[in-house]
C-alpha cells in the first residue's frame, strides 16, 4: 500500500490528472450556490412579510403605510420658521429626511428629534449639502414662531456645529398637510390636544422619491447613514447602494440594518474557491507545455 500523502502538494502532483485534482471540489461548489441562493430567498421572503405588514395596516385609522419607491408632492407650500412660505422643491434638493411631528407634542416628538439631534453629528455626510432634514408639523395649529423656538432646541442640543438651513421646520395649512401626509401614507387622528400617530422618519431622495421608513425615536448612526446612501441619486451612488444591498438588509423587525453574514461569507468562499481552481488549472497547463519541449 502506499504511504499516506502528509500535505496537499502530493494530492495536486503533476501524476494526478488535472481533472481529477478539483473534481472533488464540484459538489462543495453547488453546496456553496444553494445556501448563498437560500439567503436570497430568505430576504425576498422577508420583503414581501413587510409589504403583507403594510398592507395590513391599512385597515386602521391610525398607522403607516409604507410607500417606497412614491413621490411626495413637491409643490405643497408650507410656512418656515420665519413665516416664509416656501415650497418643499426648494428645501428637497438632495437625501432629505422627513419627521411628521407637531409641534406641541412633549413626548414621542420631542423623543424623536432629540434623539435624532444626539446622532447627527456622528454621520459623515455634511448637512446642508449632502442630506437635509425637515420636520414638519402636522398639526395646523402650530406656528412658525413655535416652530422657530424648536428649532433653537434641536439646534443646541447638537453640542456640534450644525448649519440652520439643514434643519428646517415648517408649518401649514390642514390642505397641505394632508397632501404630504398621504403621500407617505402617514395616518393620524386628533384626540383633544394631542394627537395619535406612528413615530417614524422617512428618507427621500431628491426628486421626492420615497426610499425608507425608519421607525422609533432612536437612532443608530449606521442606520442613518446607510439609509443616506440609499437616498443619494448619481453613478457612483447608485454602484455604493447596489453593493451595501447585497451586503446589509432592513429588518422590519428589529428597525435596523443587518449585515448579510451568511450571504457574504459564502460569496467569499466561492470567490476563493474559484481563485484556487483557476490557479490549479493554469499551473497545471503551464507544467504540461514545459514537460513537451
Amino acid at each position: 500500500m502506499p504511504d499516506m500523502c502528509p500535505n496537499i502538494s502530493c494530492w495536486i502532483s503533476a501524476k494526478t490528472p488535472l481533472r481529477g485534482r478539483w473534481l472533488p471540489l464540484v459538489p462543495l461548489l453547488l453546496m456553496l450556490l444553494f445556501i448563498n441562493d437560500e439567503v436570497c430567498f430568505a430576504d425576498i421572503g422577508l420583503t414581501s412579510k413587510q409589504g403583507a405588514d403594510a398592507v395590513s395596516r391599512e385597515d386602521t385609522n391610525v398607522g403607516l403605510n409604507e410607500r417606497l419607491g412614491a413621490k411626495i408632492p413637491l409643490d405643497v407650500i408650507f410656512r418656515d420658521e420665519a413665516g416664509k412660505p416656501v415650497r418643499l422643491s426648494e428645501l428637497v434638493t438632495g437625501p432629505t429626511i422627513i419627521l411628521p411631528v407637531y409641534f406641541g407634542c412633549t413626548n414621542v416628538c420631542y423623543n424623536l428629534q432629540w434623539g435624532l439631534a444626539q446622532v447627527l453629528p456622528k454621520i459623515r455626510s455634511r448637512p446642508g449639502e449632502e442630506y437635509r432634514v425637515i420636520s414638519v408639523s402636522f398639526d395646523e395649529r402650530d406656528t412658525p414662531e413655535l416652530a422657530a423656538k424648536f428649532k433653537r432646541v434641536y439646534l443646541s442640543a447638537m453640542h456640534a456645529p450644525f448649519p440652520e438651513h439643514g434643519w428646517r421646520f415648517l408649518t401649514g395649512d390642514t390642505a397641505g398637510i394632508k397632501r404630504l401626509t398621504e403621500a407617505v401614507g402617514f395616518s393620524f387622528q386628533r384626540r383633544g390636544r394631542d394627537f395619535l400617530h406612528p413615530v417614524a422618519s422617512i428618507v427621500i431622495s431628491g426628486d421626492g422619491t420615497i426610499t425608507r421608513y425608519l421607525y422609533g425615536a432612536t437612532f443608530l448612526p449606521k442606520d442613518l447613514s446607510l439609509a443616506l446612501i440609499e437616498a443619494r441619486e448619481g453613478r457612483g451612488g447608485t454602484a455604493i447602494r447596489k453593493v451595501m444591498e447585497y451586503c446589509f438588509s432592513y429588518d422590519l423587525q428589529q428597525k435596523t440594518y443587518v449585515f448579510n453574514l451568511l450571504r457574504v461569507s459564502a460569496t467569499v468562499v466561492i470567490l476563493c474557491t474559484g481563485g484556487f481552481l483557476a490557479f490549479l488549472i493554469l499551473t497545471g497547463r503551464k507544467r504540461n507545455s514545459i514537460e513537451r519541449r
